[in-house]
Protein backbone atom coordinates (compact mmCIF):
# COMPACT_ATOMS: atom_id res chain seq x y z
CA UNK A 1 0.00 0.00 0.00
CA UNK A 2 1.67 3.23 -0.48
CA UNK A 3 1.22 5.99 1.51
CA UNK A 4 1.58 10.14 0.78
CA UNK A 5 2.17 12.26 3.70
CA UNK A 6 1.73 15.88 3.20
CA UNK A 7 3.14 18.59 5.67
CA UNK A 8 3.96 21.91 5.24
CA UNK A 9 0.83 24.47 4.85
CA UNK A 10 -0.38 26.94 6.96
CA UNK A 11 -1.46 31.03 7.37
CA UNK A 12 0.97 33.14 5.49
CA UNK A 13 -0.07 36.72 3.77
CA UNK A 14 -0.08 37.89 0.22
CA UNK A 15 3.54 37.61 -1.01
CA UNK A 16 5.02 35.05 1.54
CA UNK A 17 6.27 31.86 0.85
CA UNK A 18 5.40 28.12 1.77
CA UNK A 19 6.85 24.94 1.02
CA UNK A 20 5.34 21.75 0.65
CA UNK A 21 6.72 18.32 0.88
CA UNK A 22 5.28 15.26 0.63
CA UNK A 23 7.02 11.89 1.91
CA UNK A 24 6.15 8.73 -0.14
CA UNK A 25 6.41 5.09 1.53
CA UNK A 26 7.79 3.90 -1.82
CA UNK A 27 10.35 5.06 -3.66
CA UNK A 28 9.88 7.63 -6.09
CA UNK A 29 11.85 6.50 -8.76
CA UNK A 30 8.96 3.42 -8.70
CA UNK A 31 6.45 6.18 -9.86
CA UNK A 32 5.96 7.06 -13.56
CA UNK A 33 5.27 10.94 -12.37
CA UNK A 34 4.24 12.63 -9.45
CA UNK A 35 2.22 16.02 -8.94
CA UNK A 36 0.85 18.60 -6.42
CA UNK A 37 -3.08 19.27 -6.73
CA UNK A 38 -5.25 22.03 -5.46
CA UNK A 39 -9.00 21.96 -4.65
CA UNK A 40 -10.79 24.72 -3.22
CA UNK A 41 -14.42 25.61 -1.69
CA UNK A 42 -16.75 23.36 -4.20
CA UNK A 43 -14.66 22.95 -6.98
CA UNK A 44 -12.82 19.59 -8.34
CA UNK A 45 -8.63 19.40 -8.06
CA UNK A 46 -6.84 21.11 -9.98
CA UNK A 47 -3.52 20.27 -10.65
CA UNK A 48 -1.18 22.37 -9.92
CA UNK A 49 2.72 21.10 -10.98
CA UNK A 50 3.71 17.87 -11.74
CA UNK A 51 6.86 15.67 -12.90
CA UNK A 52 7.82 13.03 -14.98
CA UNK A 53 10.36 9.86 -13.61
CA UNK A 54 12.70 12.00 -15.98
CA UNK A 55 11.89 14.90 -14.70
CA UNK A 56 9.57 16.80 -17.77
CA UNK A 57 8.15 19.19 -15.34
CA UNK A 58 4.83 21.26 -15.81
CA UNK A 59 2.64 23.97 -14.30
CA UNK A 60 -0.76 25.29 -14.19
CA UNK A 61 -0.39 28.94 -15.92
CA UNK A 62 -1.87 30.01 -12.87
CA UNK A 63 1.31 29.79 -10.40
CA UNK A 64 4.17 29.68 -13.41
CA UNK A 65 7.00 31.76 -12.33
CA UNK A 66 5.73 31.27 -8.74
CA UNK A 67 5.43 27.95 -7.58
CA UNK A 68 8.71 24.78 -8.01
CA UNK A 69 8.46 21.12 -7.82
CA UNK A 70 11.24 19.35 -6.60
CA UNK A 71 11.77 15.85 -5.66
CA UNK A 72 14.48 14.18 -3.43
CA UNK A 73 15.15 10.42 -4.09
CA UNK A 74 17.41 9.55 -1.14
CA UNK A 75 13.68 10.89 1.01
CA UNK A 76 11.55 9.32 -1.48
CA UNK A 77 10.28 13.36 -0.74
CA UNK A 78 8.76 15.67 -2.94
CA UNK A 79 8.48 19.40 -2.81
CA UNK A 80 6.24 22.28 -4.13
CA UNK A 81 7.87 25.46 -3.32
CA UNK A 82 5.46 28.32 -3.15
CA UNK A 83 6.44 31.58 -3.37
CA UNK A 84 4.75 35.26 -4.25
CA UNK A 85 1.68 33.83 -2.71
CA UNK A 86 -1.86 35.14 -3.85
CA UNK A 87 -5.16 34.96 -1.69
CA UNK A 88 -6.62 33.16 -5.02
CA UNK A 89 -3.84 30.31 -3.63
CA UNK A 90 -5.70 29.15 -0.66
CA UNK A 91 -7.24 25.61 -1.01
CA UNK A 92 -6.09 22.43 -0.05
CA UNK A 93 -3.18 21.18 -1.42
CA UNK A 94 -3.28 16.89 -2.48
CA UNK A 95 0.15 15.57 -3.41
CA UNK A 96 -0.63 12.62 -6.02
CA UNK A 97 1.74 9.61 -7.60
CA UNK A 98 0.80 8.22 -10.75
CA UNK A 99 2.32 4.26 -11.79
CA UNK A 100 4.07 3.53 -14.92
CA UNK A 101 1.63 2.68 -17.33
CA UNK A 102 -1.55 4.78 -16.12
CA UNK A 103 -3.37 7.78 -17.32
CA UNK A 104 -4.60 8.91 -13.99
CA UNK A 105 -3.39 9.28 -10.60
CA UNK A 106 -3.60 6.20 -8.62
CA UNK A 107 -2.22 7.42 -5.01
CA UNK A 108 -3.46 10.15 -2.98
CA UNK A 109 -2.33 12.25 0.27
CA UNK A 110 -4.74 13.35 2.71
CA UNK A 111 -3.85 16.84 2.07
CA UNK A 112 -2.50 20.13 3.64
CA UNK A 113 -4.54 23.15 4.06
CA UNK A 114 -2.68 26.43 2.43
CA UNK A 115 -4.71 29.87 3.77
CA UNK A 116 -2.77 33.31 2.05
CA UNK A 117 -4.64 36.09 3.73
CA UNK A 118 -4.82 39.47 2.02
Amino acid sequence: QVQLVESGGGLVKAGGSLRLSCEVSVAIYSMNAMAWFVQTSGNPRELVASMSRIGDISYADSVKGRFTISRDDAKNTVYLQMDSLKPDDTGVYYCAGRNWGQISYDYWGQGTQVTVSS
